[in-house]
C-alpha cells in the first residue's frame, strides 16, 4: 500500500511512519507540493552479502589499494558481513 505525505507530516509523525514502513507500507514524500523521494521497506530492496549480478563484484582487479586494507576488508566494507 502506498501513501503520499508532505515533509511536515513526516517530521511530526516520524515514529508512526517508521512503524508503518516496517509493516510493509511505502510513502511518497512531497516537498513544496512536488514528489521529492520515496520511503520503502528494506525487505526486497536491500540484501546483505554479495549479489552475483553486481558488476563491481565481478570486475577484475585494476590496481593495488594504498590505504593498507586487504581485499577482504574492502569487500566487507562494500557488501557487509557474510551471512548477515
Amino acid at each position: 500500500m502506498s501513501s503520499t505525505i508532505n515533509v511536515k507530516t513526516l517530521r511530526n509523525e516520524m515514529g508512526r511512519i517508521i512503524e508503518r514502513v516496517r509493516k510493509g507500507e511505502d510513502f511518497t514524500v512531497l516537498y513544496r507540493s512536488r514528489p521529492a523521494f520515496r520511503i520503502v521497506p528494506l525487505s526486497g530492496v536491500f540484501t546483505h552479502g554479495v549479489a552475483e549480478d553486481d558488476s563491481l563484484y565481478r570486475a577484475e582487479a585494476v590496481g593495488r589499494s594504498d590505504d593498507g586494507l586487504t581485499a577482504e576488508q574492502h569487500d566487507r566494507s562494500l557488501y557487509g558481513q557474510p551471512g548477515a
